[in-house]
């Protein structure tokens, strides 16, 4: 692609975070600390401090939520042109629990109705004169495809026009069953955007099981090859990540140590950050598999979501020696 206005794109819903300060049940907790939130946008903040031009495409309500995201966006270096202000839906935000034993902490949704549930082809950032698509590179996650119907179709669209215009795509499925009304919707949505994005999909090895039914991270790989994928990494946890391509290669790169996991919410994202900006450098895939996980070992070493995720500086001082 010739000069594109962003390096990445992405869409999806912005949701304030209220993060507990002491461990227990929500009910119970008195403090937070509210943050920003949603798998997107801690891609797009991931990807925009180690430099990227990213730019995001959501809807937030007018009001105060919406402010504070916006304001928090802008903060990063996030491009909100394409993020639309509601005037008749509320922005979405989400409470999590404060874990200090490294378990999944408890989180609560407070989305339904939003704002970015009413995203839809209106919404689209569309081509520029020359047909191009403003960005290099879309990044998408099955969250926004799940929200509604017109989130549906929005993200189809997308896809459909990256792929046409010859942008990279990258694809983590980022499940979450409660949206969607049974587990074979879900599937057959999310195998289907897999198809039309011919990218670099991410799945978990357990949301891989799911959709596939298939379970091995081999076999996983291969399901989405299949289906037309160029590339396929299957996240292992503390055993790191498999990555295969359509030329055959494939591998396993071994997770970086973590003394302490302080918080696991966030570290796929973080992963997908790794692995997104290095294929964007131009850098193998075994590369930016390391890179992945290296970020994702970051991240988990944090409260927050979105808290380690990190500069160039400060990847190059955590992984010692700067060669991702």
């Amino acid at each position: 692609m010739s000069n594109p206005l962003f390096d990445v794109l992405t869409v999806g819903e912005p949701m304030a975070l209220f993060a507990a300060v002491q461990p227990g049940d929500l009910s119970g907790v008195n403090d937070y600390h509210r943050v920003t939130a949603g798998a997107e946008l801690n891609v797009a903040t991931g990807l925009a401090r180690l430099g990227m031009r990213v730019a995001y495409v959501s809807r937030v309500g007018r009001d105060s939520f919406g402010r504070f995201l916006l304001d928090e966006m802008a903060r990063e270096g996030i491009d909100c042109r394409h993020v639309a202000i509601d005037d008749a839906h509320p922005t979405g935000f989400m409470m999590k629990t404060r874990s200090e034993d490294g378990s999944d902490p408890q989180v609560e949704y407070f989305r339904r109705g939003s704002a970015a549930s009413h995203l839809g082809l209106a919404d689209l950032p569309g081509l520029d004169a020359q047909g191009r698509f403003p960005a290099r590179h879309l990044h998408l996650t099955g969250i926004t495809p799940a929200l509604s119907e017109t989130t549906r179709e929005l993200v189809f669209t997308l896809a459909r026009q990256a792929r046409q215009a010859g942008a990279s795509i990258s694809f983590d499925p980022n499940l979450r069953p409660r949206l969607w009304p049974s587990p074979q919707a879900m599937a057959d949505c999310l195998n289907a955007l897999a198809a039309e994005t011919a990218g670099t999909v991410l799945p978990g090895l357990a949301e891989g099981r799911l959709l596939t039914g298939r379970d091995s991270a081999e076999g996983i790989a291969d399901f989405y090859l299949a289906l037309g994928a160029r590339q396929v990494v299957v996240k292992l946890g503390p055993q790191g990540a498999y990555f295969a391509d359509r030329e055959g290669r494939c591998g396993t790169v071994a997770a970086m140590p973590v003394a302490r996991v302080v918080d696991t919410v966030g570290a796929g994202d973080g992963f997908a950050v790794g692995v997104v900006s290095a294929l964007l450098e131009g850098r193998p895939l075994a590369d930016a598999v390391a890179r992945g996980n290296a970020i994702g070992a970051r991240v988990v070493q944090f409260p927050g979501d979105s808290d380690g995720l990190p500069t160039h500086r400060q990847l190059s001082a955590f992984i010692g020696d700067g060669g991702l």
